[in-house]
């Protein structure tokens, strides 16, 4: 049985058709990183899978039943970017208050000690930091023990340190069989902690596989060098070079073929310190969903398994 089950999915608002025929599986226990430009469908997709709303057309399943009864038996828990907090309460009296909602319960104490907010549990919601407040959703997600942990923008506000111990308790969660679908800026993230990446693009899936899947869907390289005084019209006018980046005295070649740029620097300038590597995931983020955008002829987007 699948965590999620997307079939023919479309929703429109009106004459804006937001969602375009999503077809989505995820495995229980999977990590799914959701992931796509502003206006993608990303929160109307989020949307369905919660019950907030109902397709125009297509089928939404949660382990096999509607969203909204999946959501009423504490099988599926949100952790939004925002709201949902009252700020004269404590953190403790937050998590207590948010247990007497559900018929059964995690005890607090072991929500606050798996968000890292125990040492502020006197503190108020008020008085918490952007990160705090984030663990705080997060410590209330857990409450019901649930299956499905729908999170958007999860670290948001918080630093290196807090975001790296976030992660470790949702990767334990996980191998403990919840399953983890996250929507988030930081692809760096994604890149490190999914076991699957969806990009969606005005309301379709472009790209769905893992990490190092999707960055092989944008061909190309980057091929970056030190260079005092680059000559950008010239770098630009190398054959397969897509843009030139100047970053003081570095210089970055986005191109098709690296060796053709990597010869005339090294032959035809004073460049040093050459280094080529593939597209990250931000690349392939801005190639797969841009305007412009355009897969390599191997792509095989949107696969939903």
């Amino acid at each position: 049985m699948a965590a999620i089950e997307l079939t023919g999915v479309h929703k429109r608002f009106g004459a804006v058709q937001a969602v375009r025929g999503i077809d989505l599986w995820v495995e229980p226990g999977e990590v799914v990183a959701f992931l796509g430009p502003n206006g993608a469908g990303k929160t109307t997709t989020i949307d369905m899978v919660l019950g907030l709303s109902e397709p125009t057309s297509g089928k939404v399943s949660v382990y096999g039943m509607a969203p909204k009864d999946a959501v009423r038996r504490g099988l599926v828990s949100a952790v939004m970017q925002t709201g949902g907090l009252l700020k004269d309460l404590t953190v403790a009296e937050t998590i207590a208050y948010t247990a007497h909602l559900f018929p059964r319960s995690r005890p607090p104490t072991e929500v606050m000690a798996r968000a890292g907010i125990t040492e502020i549990s006197g503190r108020l919601v008020g008085k918490c930091s952007g990160g705090e407040q984030q663990r705080l959703r997060f410590a209330m997600a857990l409450l019901p023990d649930p299956l499905l942990l729908l999170l958007d923008e999860p670290t948001q506000g918080m630093d290196v340190e807090g975001r790296r111990s976030f992660w470790a308790a949702i990767r334990h969660d996980a191998d403990a069989g919840r399953t983890i679908v996250f929507a988030t800026h930081y692809l760096e993230e994604a890149d490190a902690y999914a076991d699957r990446v969806v990009l969606v693009r005005r309301g379709e899936i472009v790209a769905d596989g893992t990490a190092s899947e999707v960055k092989a869907l944008a061909s190309g390289r980057t091929v970056r060098a030190t260079l005092a005084d680059p000559d950008e019209a010239a770098l630009r006018s190398i054959p397969g070079v897509d843009r030139v980046e100047v970053r003081g005295s570095s210089v970055v070649v986005h191109c098709a073929d690296s060796d053709t740029v990597a010869r005339y620097l090294l032959t035809e300038t004073a460049a040093k310190d050459l280094e080529v590597a593939a597209l990250g995931l931000e690349d392939a983020f801005v190639a797969l969903t841009g305007d412009d955008s355009r897969l390599s002829p191997v792509a095989d987007p949107g696969s939903g398994r």
